[in-house]
């Protein structure tokens, strides 16, 4: 996978146009309402195959649970930290080839990073 890519995901946002802005900083994605889509501002990853939408927070729309595929978990958490959001969890290996970390944007929503390196080469 790359940078970016990851399954639909439905995000929720106090303020949509800040949550919009923060993400299009951070992975690059392209968002944009569509007609008959009005309020709910649909993104789409470099990929052009994952997205998903950034509704209103409401008792339906609370908490998303997704993981994004990045290049650099380092220069993502950096990125983040720099748009307004925080660390919620540091860089931790899950084996010799891949990592993950999650972050908590700027409508407090917690999200996972997960890197691999796919040109590594397994030890053990």
């Amino acid at each position: 996978m790359a940078h970016g890519d990851i399954t639909h995901i439905d995000i929720p946002a106090d303020d949509l146009g800040r949550a919009t802005a923060f993400y299009r900083a951070v992975f690059g994605w392209d968002a944009q309402e569509m007609p008959g889509f009005e309020g709910y501002p649909m993104w789409q990853a470099p990929n052009k195959i994952s997205g998903g939408g950034f509704g209103p927070r409401d008792d339906k729309l609370r908490i998303p649970r997704s993981y994004v595929e990045v290049d650099s978990i380092d220069d993502a958490l950096a990125t983040v930290v720099a748009q307004g959001g925080r660390v919620v969890m540091e860089k931790s290996e899950i084996s010799p080839t891949s990592w993950w970390a999650v972050f908590e944007d700027t409508e407090g929503n917690e999200l996972g990073l997960y890197e691999s390196d796919t040109h590594a080469e397994p030890q053990g």
